[in-house]
């Protein structure tokens, strides 16, 4: 063994700043390039927004006729990039600004708005976030006349019911010591207090409390519905009819008014209180794909999105100083923009990726866009990336968090990706068609006899599919669908 010293010439890829800031710019849904790049335009005194674009052309203009050569054929990167910067305007008219805005303010220094009361929305409407359950109760507890041990009781068991409104039985020895009262002490506001409030069966130790506390408050002479839930809940939950006909002395037909009167009761008294996690989430699509002369156009949806130029207010320093000025000036102002130059060139990177991927899982889909989701094709990322020529991580990261709007509905990009289900037909088909397809069955079957998981399989098979009962099981329960002895209806 000996220690020698030779050349050897080798390619590998060098994970710069700027390229870790491509791909992160790549994965980031539309939500947050938007809040990365206001951070950028904070950070970069060089960065500003888009107003008024400004052709490569113009630039060039000024590069045959500015100081600083190096610092000019910048700006023309940028312009050849992002087509722009903007014209500057030095007059601008700021009284007739002044004056349009106190027009049409609507601050109490401002003119009349120019607004019907109809067309303002309501105080609910303006309102940032919905009361929580805890707040709900608490306002109600003021309102209630109790003695000082009694509240600090009451809101300690607000402050320990759950999100669905039930108190758990383990805590009330805890809060009868932590308060230093009786454990009966505590029951009692249970029952007298918080349970009296609205929603009605808040505060129940179990599902049968709840219910038979709301039973017993929207249907008071109705015996029969009060001993449905007091002794054969779970009876009714088997959907095992004989022995509540039996105990309860009743016939078929009240037997059934009296489930009907249950099935409108809330098992979870807390849900219109639940809080930010069960509102609704609106998505905006980053790809538009619209059929026109039975062709499918894919387009980038850009509202929103900043767009971005080099600040004239630099550009005319760059150009006066040439490299006259203060060189740790100059070298900060061009670090600076070369670092917006790339944001930019990253920025239209990333929009361009997008679209080369949309583009490819249209041409891999179109029966899905022409006919709907029971004839979305199997698809891997490696199909797309062999088709445009990109890796496969390229294509994870551009699928991540990206939504599509399409005539058959907005999905995201990871949706168009499935597993291969063999068939007997000859052509395969995606998972996701196969979901479809269940839904459907189960959408059309008998309440009385709902299908159960081997007969749905049959049903698959049938059509040429050859699915395991536990992959059946799978899909349903992916979709939220309840076994068959749960979707049974005895009415």
């Amino acid at each position: 063994m000996e220690l020698k010293q030779y050349l050897k010439m080798s390619q590998q890829l060098v994970m710069t700043p700027q390229l870790q800031q491509a791909i992160k710019l790549l994965q980031l849904s539309r939500m947050e390039l938007e809040e990365q790049v206001q951070q950028e335009l904070l950070e970069n005194p060089i960065l500003e927004m888009e107003h008024e674009a400004q052709s490569p052309d113009e630039v060039r203009k000024e590069i045959d006729h500015g100081p600083d050569e190096e610092a000019a054929q910048d700006r023309f990167d940028v312009a050849q990039v992002a087509n722009e910067p903007t014209k500057k305007s030095d007059d601008f008219d700021w009284e007739r600004f002044v004056d349009d805005y106190s027009e049409y303010s609507s601050n109490p220094g401002g003119a009349e708005v120019r607004l019907n009361d109809e067309d303002l929305p309501t105080l609910e409407q303006t309102l940032t976030a919905r009361p929580t359950l805890a707040e709900h109760l608490d306002w109600q507890l003021n309102l209630t006349p109790l003695l000082e041990d009694e509240r600090r009781v009451a809101v300690a068991i607000i402050g320990n019911l759950s999100s669905d409104g039930y108190m758990p039985v383990d805590v009330m020895p805890q809060i009868a010591e932590e308060q230093a009262v009786e454990i009966s002490d505590v029951e009692m506001v249970l029952t007298e207090v918080i349970q009296q409030l609205d929603p009605i069966g808040v505060g129940a130790r179990d599902l049968r409390e709840c219910l038979l506390l709301q039973a017993k408050h929207y249907f008071p002479k109705d015996d029969l519905v009060h001993q449905l839930i007091d002794k054969h809940l779970e009876h009714l939950e088997k959907r095992n009819l004989a022995p509540i006909l039996k105990d309860l002395d009743c016939d078929m037909a009240d037997l059934t008014g009296a489930m009907e009167l249950v099935r409108e009761l809330e098992p979870k008294p807390g849900r219109n209180f639940s809080g930010s996690g069960e509102e609704p989430q609106y998505v905006t699509p980053d790809v538009y794909v619209v059929k026109i002369d039975n062709e499918y156009i894919v387009q980038l949806n850009e509202d929103g999105l900043p767009k971005l130029k080099i600040s004239s207010f630099y550009q005319n320093q760059m150009k006066a100083q040439g490299r006259k000025g203060d060189k740790r000036e100059r070298e900060f102002i061009q670090d600076k923009l070369k670092s917006a130059v790339w944001l930019i060139r990253s920025i239209q990177q990333r929009q361009t990726t997008i679209r080369k991927v949309t583009e490819s899982i249209v041409k891999f889909q179109r029966e899905f866009l022409d006919l709907g989701i029971e004839h979305l094709r199997p698809l891997i990322l490696r199909d797309v990336a062999d088709d445009i020529g990109m890796h496969e991580s390229t294509i994870s990261r551009v699928t991540t968090a990206k939504y599509v709007h399409t005539p058959q509905g907005i999905f995201e990009l990871k949706y168009f990706f499935n597993s291969r289900i063999t068939s007997n037909q000859g052509a395969d088909l995606a998972s996701e068609s196969v979901k479809q397809k269940i839904k459907k069955y189960i959408g059309e079957e008998d309440p009385k006899k709902p299908l159960s998981d081997q007969k749905l399989c049959e049903m698959l098979e049938a059509e040429g599919m050859t699915i395991a009962r536990r992959t059946v099981a799978k899909y349903r329960e992916m979709l939220n669908i309840a076994p068959s002895a749960a979707r049974k209806k005895v009415f």
